[in-house]
């Protein structure tokens, strides 16, 4: 079913969801290009699965085109992530030789119709080579505040033909010459990862991978990635059972621009082997099994490394559950602690916090409570959808620094 903004209104009221039509209508005949590096499976390609038609039902005219690449060129892509992120590894020319024959394949097969070319994150970057008389915007989804600086020299290269670049929190801005705007990643509550589940449905997913709800159930769900530190959750488990019998699952699935997905998921697997109440499940793009996990657990942990925004906290709060989850990125936007979640620097601290919630089940209901509210209020798709298009109509006006 195609959704509407008019189905919004019962959560965002009917002022929001008219303020959006209002300012979609002063974007009729621009065309909005999106591009990233793929369809499925991350952050970046679900927002833009749920906005690309919301727009289009608000008359914007929004594409959206995925880059091509082979394994080599994704595992350079992903290496840049890494380092970006501040994981250390060796950056070589061979490297930067190998994105840039992909990129200019790129640069030579995608067709740009875009008024506004809306480019996401490094892997699409090179296309900038293709600017004429439009508009192009980069948008970083990733923690880029203590990037490997070779790497993040040569994306300088690129990032300062665009017109503007956006960043998901304050600390991941930098000195540019183009203009920045700071725009938070959103969830869409009306998807079939974030909707109301019956008891029925929540109750069939458990059924179906053998996990019983006698016991609390610790959860995160996540892409099998080394900054997602599977394992230090599985420590961190390890640690809450010895005081509390629970149980851990760790849930998500690949996304065909990181090949590093099977090798984490099989030392996962190799960790948790030996205990039985840890459920491992590497999932296909299934968002109603993920939600009902979600739904079925007592507490999410999102224990990342380093983290761009972390769109798992919001779901997780959204769901009225206590979340545990680092402080790293953009979590500390989505969870004030003590109030809405609880935040926490290290394995230990974690099962510290996961132990408390655990044998405090009111202040725990009461922490997801608030989180529920506190996602509501700011980190819906209707928000970003107009936080967006304000930042198109920006394009032909001057400024600088824009808070959106």
């Amino acid at each position: 079913m195609i959704k509407k903004i008019e189905d919004y209104i019962p959560i965002v009221g009917q002022s929001a969801v008219d303020d959006v039509r209002l300012i979609a209508e002063k974007l009729k005949g621009k065309v909005i290009q999106n591009v990233n590096s793929t369809k499925n499976g991350g952050g970046v390609a679900e927002i833009l699965n749920n906005m690309t038609p919301l727009l289009q039902g608000l008359g914007v005219d929004a594409r959206w085109d995925v880059i091509q690449g082979e394994e080599h060129f994704f595992s350079v892509t992903k290496k840049f992530h890494n380092v970006l992120h501040g994981r250390p590894d060796e950056v070589t020319q061979r490297d930067f030789d190998i994105f840039m024959e992909t990129s200019e394949k790129n640069v030579r097969a995608i067709d740009i119709t875009g008024d506004i070319v809306f480019v996401h994150d490094p892997q699409p970057i090179a296309l900038i080579n293709k600017k004429q008389n439009n508009k192009w915007i980069w948008r970083c989804h990733i923690d880029v505040s203590h990037p490997h600086q070779r790497v993040w020299n040569f994306l300088m290269d690129f990032i300062v033909r665009y017109d503007s670049a956006v960043f998901s929190a304050p600390g991941f801005s930098f000195k540019l010459p183009i203009r920045q705007f700071l725009i938070s990643p959103s969830i869409d509550p009306l998807s079939d990862k974030n909707k109301e589940l019956s008891s029925d449905e929540i109750d069939a997913v458990m059924y179906k991978y053998g996990i019983s709800r006698k016991k609390p159930i610790i959860t995160q769900i996540s892409r099998f990635d080394r900054l997602k530190d599977p394992l230090g959750v599985i420590e961190m488990y390890q640690l809450v059972k010895k005081y509390v019998d629970c149980q851990l699952i760790l849930a998500g699935g690949g996304a065909s621009d990181d090949p590093e997905g099977m090798e984490v998921f099989a030392e996962v697997k190799e960790k948790a082997k030996k205990d039985p109440d840890i459920h491992i499940l590497l999932l296909p793009q299934d968002d109603i099994t993920i939600n009902a996990l979600q739904r079925a657990s007592t507490i999410i942990v999102q224990k990342s490394l380093k983290e761009g925004f972390g769109l798992t906290v919001a779901e997780g709060l959204w769901k009225k559950k206590p979340v545990v989850a680092s402080h790293v990125g953009g979590i500390p936007l989505q969870i004030t602690h003590k109030h809405s979640g609880m935040l926490c620097y290290s394995i230990q601290g974690a099962a510290y916090s996961v132990k408390q919630l655990l044998n405090s089940p009111a202040y725990a209901k009461r922490l997801g409570e608030n989180g529920h509210e506190h996602i509501k209020n700011n980190f819906l798709i209707t928000r970003h959808i107009k936080d967006y298009i304000l930042l198109f109509l920006s394009l032909f006006h001057a400024g600088d620094i824009v808070y959106l």
